[in-house]
Order: structure tokens, then C-alpha cells, then sequence
């Protein structure tokens, strides 16, 4: 089932399908809580209160989950992948049952925070230790059948939370992640050795990831309150501390973020894609089915099945995709799925409040297609340019940027959503303070002038939310055009270097 080589071990083909059995229960529980909370987050506001931090509910997750990446590769070369593994598959169940008994929004906030310092260690390490097991060209060729995880996940997150919305109790949406997460942790830790490649002497960038986690979170605190003073104190703060963290990362022998690699115009282009397109599509996911339930006065579970289409043709796309890049240059591939992202993108913040779910279902279904074709494109390129040491810096930062863009996409997006709706309201007669998110979800508690003004108000501010989506998809688009034209090769050896270990004219020219 796999081919060894002098620095992989070798597994028989029973403990390599319990390793990939375990691997695949982690990528489906990882990806699933992406999506699984959009639509249980407007009844958990509505029972918790604190509609002012809604996109916090999302954001801890991002961005914890985001920061922690790079520093669990350089832990796993450390100190090996089992151990390090565990202990990031203990705090996603940890941070995933503590969720389901949180009695405050703030509460809520802090536990979705632990649950995604979990999370970023599961989602790389996922990959390196397939890495580890595969070589290069199998697992180019299982790339489908990651994806198809990933998608199926993905498709059931929503539905899953809707129905568990409507049917249990909404704490059932992170108590769902236990069991599994127990039977993939078992998985892994008894079929994976720990005789997997370890680097000695390489050291942790602590203060790098330090300064980056406390840059980036004071950087959202300020986005938050952008319209005080204090909000724009905190910006400058942020700025400050990025500024500090771009001196560290260049005197560091392996910084988190290499900063050598954004001389590379392909490796530049394809993280200012991910930080757009990230910020499009994870904003647009997060905000649609608070539009469907509070705008529209649909249920939940109808909530989630609006989501369902996005990614299915992300799932579908990312196939396709994967068969273009054989035949084009990436650059086509990826310049058609921006273009349809921003499509798509563009029809949604067109929008009015009484437009039909299906509608709505097809154009996200266009912009699930254009990250389908585009984020595969780019990591794909981007992973055959580089040199297999660093493979693994190279791929968690395309990770990294994408998960960033969402997360101050999601931010920006709450702190326009807040101000808006505020206004909103204000400009109909209504208290902003005196008005609850409950009155939207269940209009039986409101008298019937209220609903109204209160969906009106509601459904200007999303909309507005998805003009800033809209907005990054174009720049998104802009920055795919920019990068530099070339096919995907095939890996060739180097002078002293085995095929697999490095990559000659990856990016062959066009003729």
C-alpha cells in the first residue's frame, strides 16, 4: 500500500489503514466543527445573550485554531508526531465538551478558544503524518479521497447542527465531537510508531509564535471596537507588535513565519489568496444562516441545508480541479474559480430580504466552486516549488493565511453587523439596547409591528456584511491574476537529492 524509504518507516497494510482510518475520523471532526456551529450559533445567542460578541463564538475558534499551526510542526519534529497528536486531540475533546456546558456567551468564547488550540494541532498533523507514511506521488493520487472527507464533513456539519438545534439541545452540537475524537485518538496512538523522522536540534520559535498570537488578538480587539478610541489604540498597538514580531521572525533560524519564502512571487500571490478568499467564504459562512433564520423566519435545520450546495461544489470542484491541473496552467484554474467565488459573491450582496433559499443556495454553490478550483490550484503549485524541507513550512502557511483571512473577515464583518443593525434600528424609532435577537428567532414573542422593522434593519446590516465579502473575492481575484503563469511538473531529482525529496523546474513554462 505504500513504498518505503530510507527516512519513512515501514507499516504493515493493516496498521497503515488503522493510522489512516484515525487520520480521516480527525479530518472529518476537525472540518465538521467549521461548519456545525453556523447554524446552531443564532439559538445559542438568542439562550446566552451577547449578540455584541456573536463573531467571537467563531473568531477565538479561528483564531487560536490559526496561530497554533506552525508551532505544532516544529513540536511533532521535536518530539514526535504520537505524543504531540494526543495532546492536541485532548484539548479539541476537552474544548469541545466544555463548550456544550457553557452558561455565557463569554464562557462559550473562552471554551471555543481551547477547543481550537485543539483543532490547529489536528489539522497539520493530520497531514504530516500522512507525509510520513506516503510518498509524494500516493498521496497525490488519494487527494480525492481526502477531499471527500473533508466534503462530506462539510455537507452533514450544517444539516447536523440544525437538526441537533431542533431535535436535542444545542450543547449536543460540541458533545457529538467526543466519542469519535476518543476512537480516532485510540486509532493513531496505537497504530503509529514513534520511530517517525525527528529533526534534532530544531528549535521552537516560542516568541514568534508568542508575538504573533498577541499581535493578532489585540489587532481583533481593536476591530472590534474600531469606532472608540480605545478600538484604535489597540490597532496601533497590534501594529506595533506585528512590527516587532517582522524583526524576531528575520534573526530567527526557523521563524514560524518564513519570511523568505514571500520572495517567491508564487508563494506570495497564493497566500494573499488565501487571506482573501478565506475572508470571503468563512464571512459568508458564518452570516448566511443568521440572514435565513433571523431575515427569512426559517428554521435552523432549513438553515443548514442552505450551506449544503457550497460544499458540495467545493467537494466537487476540488476534483475536478485536481484532473484541470494536468491539462492548464494553475494560474487558469485558479483565475476561474476566483473569478466565479467573485460571482458568486457579488449575486449574494445583491440580495434582498425576500429572496428565495434557492437563490440563495446557487450562489453560494458558485462560490463554493471557486475555492474548489482555487485553493487547490495554489497548494498544489506551491508544494511542487518548493524543497521537501520545506514542505511542511510552505503548506501550514497557505493554511495559516487562509484561516487568518477568515478570521479577521468573520471580525470585521461583526463589527460592521453591530454598527449597522445599531443604526438600523435607531433610523426605525427602536432602542438598539431595548431590542433582543429573540424577538427575530421566534416572532410569536414580539408583537407583529415589531417584526418588521426589526427584519428590515436585520436584513441591511447582513447585506452589508456581504458587500465586504463581495470585496474580498474581487481582491482575491486581482491577486490571482498577478501570479505567475506555469504547469504543475513532475518531481525530478537533484544532484545529491532522491526524486521525492526535491523538485527541478516544477513550474514548467508555457510553450
Amino acid at each position: 500500500m505504500h513504498q518505503a524509504s530510507a527516512d519513512r518507516p515501514t507499516y504493515s497494510r493493516g496498521r497503515t489503514v488503522v493510522i489512516v482510518a484515525g487520520i480521516m475520523m480527525s479530518l472529518f471532526m476537525a472540518s465538521m466543527e467549521a461548519t456545525v456551529i453556523a447554524t446552531a450559533m443564532p439559538t445559542i445567542v438568542t439562550e446566552l445573550g451577547g449578540l455584541s460578541i456573536y463573531s467571537w463564538a467563531f473568531s477565538a475558534y479561528m483564531l487560536t485554531s490559526t496561530c497554533v499551526v506552525p508551532v505544532y510542526g516544529k513540536l511533532s519534529d521535536l518530539y514526535g508526531r504520537r505524543p504531540v497528536y494526543g495532546a492536541a486531540m485532548a484539548l479539541f475533546i476537552g474544548g469541545s465538551a466544555l463548550c456544550g456546558l457553557a452558561t455565557s456567551m463569554e464562557q462559550l468564547v473562552f471554551f471555543r478558544a481551547l477547543q481550537g488550540i485543539g483543532a490547529g494541532g489536528v489539522l497539520p498533523l493530520a497531514f504530516i503524518i500522512i507525509g510520513d507514511i506516503f510518498s509524494f506521488e500516493q498521496r497525490a493520487r488519494m487527494q480525492g479521497f481526502f477531499a471527500g472527507v473533508w466534503g462530506v464533513s462539510s455537507i452533514i456539519g450544517p444539516l447536523l447542527g440544525g437538526f441537533l438545534v431542533d431535535q436535542a439541545s444545542w450543547p449536543w452540537v460540541f458533545y457529538v465531537n467526543v466519542p469519535p475524537g476518543f476512537l480516532a485518538l485510540g486509532l493513531v496512538w496505537f497504530g503509529l510508531r514513534d520511530d517517525l523522522a525527528r529533526q534534532a536540534g530544531v528549535e521552537v520559535d516560542y516568541w514568534g509564535a508568542i508575538l504573533l498570537m498577541v499581535g493578532v488578538v489585540v489587532l481583533l480587539l481593536g476591530l472590534n471596537d474600531l469606532g472608540s478610541t480605545q478600538g484604535m489604540v489597540l490597532v496601533a498597538v497590534a501594529l506595533a507588535i506585528l512590527a516587532v514580531l517582522y524583526v524576531v521572525e528575520r534573526r530567527s533560524a526557523n521563524p514560524v513565519l518564513p519570511l523568505a519564502l514571500f520572495r517567491d512571487r508564487l508563494f506570495a500571490t497564493g497566500t494573499l489568496h488565501g487571506l482573501t478568499a478565506g475572508a470571503a467564504m468563512f464571512g459568508s459562512l458564518s452570516y448566511v444562516p443568521l440572514f435565513i433564520q433571523s431575515v427569512q423566519g426559517t428554521s435552523a435545520t432549513e438553515a443548514g441545508t442552505t450551506l449544503t450546495p457550497m460544499m458540495l461544489g467545493w467537494v466537487v470542484a476540488s476534483v475536478v480541479g485536481g484532473r484541470l491541473l494536468l491539462r492548464m496552467g494553475y494560474r487558469t484554474v485558479a483565475l476561474a474559480g476566483m473569478s466565479s467565488l467573485t460571482l458568486g459573491a457579488l449575486l449574494l450582496a445583491l440580495l434582498g430580504a425576500h429572496a428565495s433559499r434557492v437563490e440563495i443556495m446557487a450562489y453560494l454553490s458558485m462560490m463554493g466552486i471557486g475555492m474548489g478550483l482555487s485553493i487547490p490550484a495554489f497548494l498544489i503549485a506551491v508544494q511542487s516549488s518548493v524543497p521537501r524541507q520545506q514542505l511542511g513550512t510552505a503548506t501550514s502557511t497557505l493554511q495559516f493565511s487562509r484561516s487568518m483571512g477568515g478570521t479577521l473577515g468573520v471580525a470585521v464583518m461583526g463589527v460592521y453587523l453591530t454598527v449597522s443593525l445599531a443604526a438600523g434600528l435607531t433610523a426605525r424609532g427602536l432602542d438598539p439596547a431595548g431590542v433582543s435577537l429573540n424577538s427575530l428567532m421566534e416572532p410569536a414573542d414580539a408583537g407583529a409591528a415589531l417584526i418588521g422593522p426589526l427584519r428590515e434593519a436585520m436584513a441591511g446590516a447582513v447585506n452589508g456584511v456581504f458587500v465586504i465579502a463581495f470585496i474580498a473575492a474581487a481582491l482575491g481575484l486581482v491577486t490571482t491574476a498577478f501570479a505567475p503563469s506555469g504547469r504543475i511538473g513532475k518531481p525530478t531529482a537533484r544532484p545529491g537529492k532522491p526524486v521525492e525529496a526535491a523538485v527541478s523546474s516544477p513550474l514548467a513554462p508555457k510553450a
